[in-house]
């Protein structure tokens, strides 16, 4: 069979072929390799250039390959956070012309690592906590989109710094199945799989010495659980308010949106004596700031950052002399928007030397300078404006911390 790979963007195949095909993966020249690190798999898994792409090549059989590909490319639709599919690569044969495994080709999230390497050294609890809440974010949304996982856990999941927080990608979805809408005993299945293996994991690094010492695994298998279950019933549940409080549903809502959840649908019902209303949020997707802010300005962050952005870009409109919400013959508040992209946000992080920002997006370098001026204008009980702030923070801040997503350090 000749040398076949599959793929929806007619530019990656041209990028592909230049790879070795007709090599075992696991002996792939160092040539051809970016050391990246890398989590458990089943599978072979190797990092790769491909053009000015880093790419992650797996080894598996043609069949599941190809199902992943088609199930990672239907969560790219839906909008939940995994990794891009770009190609499935089959017929590979060595050079005796032995058949080699076909392989899945995903896109290298920039800037996020593997819960391993986030263990290398001592990580917090409370660090800890904040994976447990990314994780269940993502559950949760996997599980209103009707993605049952089938081997939720740590190790597959990449988690990537979000303006102090986390955020959860889904990594591998070999084991996974979409359906219309999943029962309570689908998500039963997937939080107690979940359970089991973060406290295998935990236990692991235990074992190893990379846990630290007031950290109960099982307990912490436990928690996924609980941050689940109470995420899914402030997203899911049915509200009973008096007729008339109709702020008792925009508090619903605020507080949806605060979670990073849009109620992009609802069902108000009113009794039959008319004394009390019924609330239901019927569909809701994730990511309430995150297209605020790409619609505002183009920038495409993570929700937190587009939060912690958004704040900002507020705060500096509210100062121009062409702002005036409401009036028709005021600026609008796209072209305001571009303004601040042009006139502040993008002088801000250039003012950031490239090689010490590391793998660090520019959103979040963005978000780490709003803080850091924070803390200075506290110390200092005045606003200390945020070209000072940016000379500090390369000064002082930037030299300590080089790594894209650094763990806590020992207590």
């Amino acid at each position: 069979m000749a040398l076949q790979i599959s793929a929806t963007n007619p530019e990656h195949p041209a990028l592909l072929l230049a790879l070795p095909w007709d090599t075992p993966l696991e002996e792939w020249p160092e040539e051809y390799l970016v050391p990246l690190p890398r989590g458990i798999s089943r599978h072979v898994v190797r990092y790769a250039h491909a053009g000015d792409e880093v790419i992650a090549v797996k080894e598996l059989a043609e069949r599941p390959a190809l199902r992943e590909y088609q199930l990672l490319r239907d969560l790219d639709r839906l909008g939940i956070p995994a990794v891009d599919a770009l190609a499935v690569v089959t017929g590979r044969t060595d050079g005796s012309g032995a058949p080699l495994e076909p392989v899945l080709v995903t896109r290298h999230l920039r800037g996020s690592m593997p819960y391993r390497s986030m263990f290398e050294t001592t990580m917090r609890p409370a660090t800890m906590h904040r994976l447990m809440d990314a994780l269940a974010v993502l559950l949760v949304r996997l599980h209103l989109a009707g993605f049952a996982w089938g081997d939720c856990s740590l190790s597959n999941t990449l988690f990537r710094r979000d303006a102090g927080a986390y955020a959860a990608y889904l990594v591998d979805a070999e084991t996974g199945d979409l359906h219309p809408r999943l029962s309570p005993g689908q998500r039963d299945y997937d939080l107690d799989l979940a359970r089991v293996n973060i406290s295998g994991e935990l236990l692991d690094l235990e074992a190893s010495g990379a846990l630290h010492p007031s950290v109960d695994p099982v307990e912490f298998g436990h928690e996924i659980c609980t941050r689940y279950q109470g995420l899914w019933q402030e997203l899911t549940r049915t509200s009973v308010y008096p007729a008339g409080k109709y702020h008792y549903i925009e508090r619903r809502i605020r507080r949806l949106n605060d979670l990073g959840f849009d109620v992009a649908e609802m069902q108000i019902e009113r009794s039959s004596n008319g004394d009390t209303v019924t609330f239901v949020p019927k569909v809701v997707d994730a990511g309430h700031h995150q297209r605020q802010l790409l619609r505002l300005t183009g920038l495409d962050t993570e929700e937190n950052q587009a939060r912690r952005l958004l704040s900002d870009l507020e705060s500096w409109m509210a100062t121009q002399d062409d702002y005036a919400p409401g009036d028709p013959l005021a600026a609008r508040p796209e072209v305001l928007a571009h303004r601040w992209v042009r006139d502040v946000f993008r002088p801000t992080v250039r003012a950031v030397p490239p090689e010490a920002r590391g793998a660090v997006d520019p959103a979040e370098i963005y978000h780490q300078l709003l803080e850091h001026r924070w803390y200075l204008s506290e110390r200092a009980q005045h606003d200390i404006g945020l070209g000072t702030a940016v000379e500090d923070y390369v000064a002082n801040v930037l030299p300590d911390a080089r790594a894209p997503l650094e763990p806590d350090g020992p207590e």
